[in-house]
């Protein structure tokens, strides 16, 4: 995996997000892979877990928006910074989010360790 690969892959990581499609995101991912959303979640493992922390998207956002900025790719594991905002389907209030994620990938260009830190605009 190099930058441009990195860039592809977070490109359809936010496409994933933005269209609201837990399976899309889910192919990102090896099938053994851990998925941390801030540092003292306890890590989501494999699939099955990727998938259903995902399946909450349609039901809880909706209009999300994602961008992001590559700071480096070295060695398998990528770094970027990233923003989102969405509308919070239960109350209709504009979520903004701005974060930073930690990605390791195979051979094959699949996630297999994702870790991010990230802090809330409501």
């Amino acid at each position: 995996m190099d930058a441009n690969g990195f860039n592809q892959w977070l490109a359809q990581y936010g496409a994933a997000w933005q269209n609201r499609d837990p399976q899309a995101a889910v192919r990102l991912f090896t099938a053994d892979a851990s998925y941390q959303e801030t540092p003292f979640d306890i890590p989501m493992q494999g699939s099955q877990e990727i998938r259903e922390y995902w399946e909450d998207v349609p039901r809880f956002q909706e209009d999300i928006s994602f961008q992001w900025e590559v700071y480096c790719m070295t060695g398998g594991r990528g770094i970027a910074h990233w923003q989102a905002e969405f509308i919070r389907r239960s109350t209709g209030e504009r979520v903004r989010l701005d974060g930073i994620l930690a990605a390791d990938f195979d051979a094959q260009g699949l996630c297999r360790s994702f870790r991010e830190w990230w802090h809330r605009q409501e």
